[in-house]
């Protein structure tokens, strides 16, 4: 190792904090973002609420477009701690999915914010255009690794093809999020995506496994 590399590496420490600081930018912005949209959210509020300069928040996030994308991806990392893609088990992934519909509830302004942001990001001018592209992409392709679990324990109901679950399901859950932004008591989004698995997924709850057995039960001599 030289000299040059030795003295141009920070200490532990500063990177903690460096790193502390970026986390603590990233949920102010998505507060603000939430609160005021993404073009009207300032980068000066932004500062404001972590207690520091607009300058010094430009050092971590040079462009605002820099610090939409960084929230975007920020907010992925705490739907993945609730929503496990990598499980074997698929009803498991697909519970996750209901478990946070049910979070997403309890923040209307980030609900907002995304379904904002995933509309104008159709312009391909748009900051966030490749990431929604990428985003949707990823999410149906383990959507339908999940279905296609289910399928091979025999638990998908026949008929039902993995891939095409997976896009209905994403539409799903974008369409329940526009109708409860704008009636809340129209959908409970947490319910009907549950009631939705059920349709395709033998036993995916107890619910849906209480019917399972009924119907048996029904066709018995």
């Amino acid at each position: 190792m030289t000299q040059t590399t030795r003295t141009a590496r920070k200490p532990r420490g500063e990177y903690a904090k460096s790193e502390t600081t970026r986390q603590a930018i990233l949920d102010a912005a998505l507060e603000v973002f939430a609160e005021s949209g993404f073009r009207a959210g300032s980068l000066r509020e932004i500062a404001q609420r972590v207690g520091m300069s607009e300058a010094g928040l430009l050092h971590h996030f040079p462009r605002k477009s820099a610090l939409l994308l960084a929230v975007l991806d920020h907010r992925d990392e705490a739907a993945r701690a609730v929503v496990d893609f990598d499980l074997t088990d698929g009803a498991a992934t697909l519970q996750g999915l209901v478990e946070l519909a049910a979070i997403n509830a309890s923040m209307p302004g980030v609900v907002e914010l995304f379904c904002t942001l995933s509309a104008e990001a159709t312009s391909p001018a748009h900051p966030a255009h490749e990431y929604f592209q990428k985003r949707y992409i990823y999410v149906r392709s383990r959507l339908t690794d999940a279905f296609e679990l289910l399928r091979v324990a025999g638990r998908l109901v026949e008929g039902v093809d993995p891939a095409r679950a997976a896009v209905t399901t994403t539409a799903l859950m974008d369409g329940l999020q526009v109708q409860w932004l704008l009636d809340p008591a129209s959908t409970d989004m947490s319910r009907d995506l549950a009631a939705h698995f059920r349709l395709l997924v033998r036993g995916f709850d107890l619910q849906a496994l209480e019917d399972v057995l009924d119907l048996r039960a029904g066709e018995a001599p």
